[in-house]
């Protein structure tokens, strides 16, 4: 096998633009202004693609991690350590640093960096490592935030390329959400993963409603879904999450969790549906599965990505919608 193959059955991830994710947890609420003595501080390779594969290597799963990055720099080093094999692409600088404040009560503060400025050869190369490596896979997922230079509609074009090649999945915001949805059907993945704040920017909702009111959330994805995308899950915080797909809608409450940070939880949500969807359950069970990934992640510390021993999906309640 080529060093750029793909893997059989494997759960591929873009992660456009990856970071170093330090994590700090302060002994008591921020305080601007003050001087702090934090209770600890981590460090860890990460980015929205890359906490899937953790989470996939986690469960068992074969998974690919696709992303800029020098073969020989510790971030790359760290995810093989891990077990996961990476397919690095040129990079255009260094890889960012994202800075997250954890407060005890669970409260979660992002100091996301920018990230290297790209050019048109960078994203080529990085597209192309992407497909090879997506070949065979049972899922390709474009995950996070676009590095500066890189045009809105990059997922969009990704998604329309990799169609024949593997299932896409999508969790992204901002300009690339909007670039997607504006090319549908033409560019549908076979799943999006919106939080309420995303889902309501791009079907003119309220995000505060949706957040409390899954029937209403369910009814914006739903136009979604009439417009080609595959299914929608829909995440909504403390209140769990919801899915449509062309059959039905379903809603499943989070169960109660000591939320410790919130940092990979939609992550660990995303890949939870996933590893369901390869275990062939229905969508309701797929729903629980997400959203028991999404409760155990709440309940860790900083970025800690569960394994199958920290799940509780017998606890998720799914009522259909």
């Amino acid at each position: 096998m080529s060093a750029a193959a793909g893997v059989a059955g494997a759960i591929v991830t873009l992660t456009a633009n990856p970071s170093f994710d330090r994590t700090v947890a302060l002994p008591g609420p921020l305080e601007r202004g003050a001087v702090v003595r934090v209770e600890a501080m981590t460090s860890q390779a990460g980015g929205k693609g890359v906490n899937i594969s953790r989470a996939a290597v986690a469960a068992g799963l074969p998974t690919i991690a696709v992303l800029p990055a020098r073969p020989d720099d510790p971030f790359v080093h760290e995810l093989e350590v891990a077990g996961i094999d990476c397919r690095p692409s040129r990079p255009a600088g260094d890889i960012r640093v994202n800075l997250t404040l954890t407060e005890p009560d669970g409260t979660t503060t992002k100091l996301n960096g920018p990230g290297a400025a790209v050019a048109t050869e960078h994203l080529d190369d990085l597209a192309a490592a992407l497909v090879s490596s997506a070949a065979g896979g049972a899922w390709t997922v474009l995950a996070g935030s676009l590095p500066p230079g890189a045009s809105s509609d990059y997922y969009a074009d990704l998604v329309a390329r990799l169609r024949g090649v593997s299932r896409v999945a999508v969790d992204t915001s901002e300009g690339p959400l909007a670039a997607l949805v504006d090319r549908l059907p033409g560019a549908a993945p076979d799943l999006l993963k919106p939080n309420a704040e995303e889902l309501a920017s791009v079907t003119g909702g309220d995000a505060a409603q949706l957040e409390t009111d899954p029937a209403l959330t369910a009814k914006a994805a739903r136009t979604l879904v009439d417009r080609g995308v595959g299914a929608v899950l829909a995440t909504l915080g403390a209140r769990g999450a919801v899915l449509v797909d062309a059959h039905g809608a379903w809603h499943a409450p989070a169960p109660p969790t000591v939320v410790v940070s919130t940092v990979g939880a939609g992550d660990c949500t995303l890949f939870g549906y996933l590893l369901a969807e390869q275990r062939r359950l229905d969508p309701p069970d797929r729903l629980a599965l997400a959203v028991a990934y999404g409760s155990a992640a709440a309940g860790l510390p900083g970025t800690t990505i569960p394994g199958p021993d920290d799940l509780h999906p017998e606890r998720v309640v799914v009522q259909q919608l």
